[in-house]
């Protein structure tokens, strides 16, 4: 049995998603042997982190915000949403933070973005389901009130078992807006053919996502 204090650290490195028990470990060795100002450097880098790093209200992305005049008042939404040249009526729904990058490297979508947050299995974790649940009601509200319209949803899930529930999900909830007569001519996608069964849009190539961005349907 390791220490208390080693033990601990593996504990909490082991919370972190991917991270098993061993893996954990090697990173607390790896940081027994450290120099101390590297520590200092990343106990800094985390309070940064904390400190600096906002969620936006529009999208839920995270981002580092701007100042309009110095010293005052911040940007409460990230450069996505605050990008006049982008397209506001077409939103695109992914996982997470890693997703919305790869989708920008291809540099095929000019929209907007929805981050759900977390992995797309967490719609079976109650706890983050409800958390899902909230986030996808703002943006159903958000849609209502758009202008110009929001006129398609792009539901850019990973192709998986976990992710395909999810889009199933995420389509149930956007019938609530065709009941209300809100959502008629809102159009519900998904990536087309292109992104393998079973792949992760995190780690797809950009000539992939390109074609399943194009072939969306």
């Amino acid at each position: 049995m390791f220490p208390s204090t080693i033990q601990k650290l593996i504990e909490i490195f082991s919370k972190f998603p991917t991270i098993g028990p061993r893996t954990a470990a090697r990173f607390v060795f790896y940081l027994i042997e450290t120099p101390n100002e590297k520590i200092e450097e990343l106990i800094k880098s985390i309070s940064d982190l904390k400190e600096k790093i906002k969620i936006c209200s529009f999208c839920f992305n995270s981002f580092e915000p701007e100042f309009f005049e110095l010293g005052k008042k911040e940007k409460e939404i990230c450069p996505f949403c605050s990008d006049n040249s982008r397209d506001k009526t077409v939103v695109c729904i992914v996982a997470k933070e890693a997703d919305l990058e790869a989708i920008e490297k291809t540099k095929q979508y000019k929209g907007l973005y929805f981050v759900l947050g977390g992995m797309t299995t967490g719609i079976f974790n109650k706890e983050k389901k409800e958390e899902m649940e909230q986030k996808v009601d703002a943006l159903i509200e958000r849609i209502k009130k758009s202008e110009p319209k929001i006129k398609e949803i792009i539901l850019a899930i990973n192709s998986t078992v976990e992710g395909e529930s999810v889009c199933f999900w995420l389509q149930r909830k956007f019938k609530i807006l065709a009941c209300a007569g809100e959502g008629d001519s809102v159009k519900i996608v998904q990536l087309g053919r292109g992104l393998p069964l079973g792949g992760e849009l995190e780690y797809a190539d950009e000539e992939t996502l390109s074609s399943a961005l194009e072939n969306r349907k």
